[in-house]
């Protein structure tokens, strides 16, 4: 009976060690869990379309295929301030404080970030250039139209502006 005990113990305390073992994070096992499995799990791998017809909040800031929209806000001090502020937030870790393309992360990439300054970029319309900030460059620059709304993308475009 004695010995029967001592048995039972023995498998008892070994179960526990084990459990103590996973509990603790000795031996690490990847569980599934329901977020890994989810299509939405990896922030905008696979974004989902925007629904046929939908006009954002502050209206549309421009119509697909009737080309580059004019610029309605002026660049008084205001506007230049924000698009300044706007500017040092999204933009100045690849394209550099002076807009020159030297950011922080521009020795990361494979293409050298552009420099804002140049005469291609300053010789722009100001549509242009908010289009380019709106929906990015494939593979170069992200879009921004989700993280900046329509005045602010304006604002930055009236910075970009006091670059040259």
């Amino acid at each position: 009976m004695i010995k029967r005990l001592v048995t039972l113990l023995g498998v008892v305390i070994l179960l526990a060690g084990v459990l103590l073992i996973f509990t603790y994070d000795l031996v690490k096992i990847d569980w599934i869990s329901f977020m890994e499995i989810q299509p939405s799990y990896k922030p905008m791998e696979h974004p989902l379309p925007v629904a046929e017809d939908s006009i954002p909040i502050e209206g549309a800031a421009y119509v697909p295929g009737m080309g580059a929209p004019a610029n309605p806000v002026p660049a008084d001090q205001v506007s230049l301030a924000r698009g300044e502020e706007l500017f040092s937030i999204n933009c100045v870790i690849c394209h550099g404080k002076s807009g020159k393309g030297d950011g922080v992360m521009a020795s990361f990439f494979k293409f050298k970030p552009v420099d804002l300054t140049s005469v291609v970029v300053q010789s722009l319309s100001d549509g242009a250039i908010f289009m380019t900030i709106s929906t990015g460059v494939t593979g170069r620059m992200p879009p921004l139209n989700e993280n900046l709304n329509g005045r602010e993308r304006w604002d930055v475009v009236n910075f970009v502006r006091t670059l040259k």
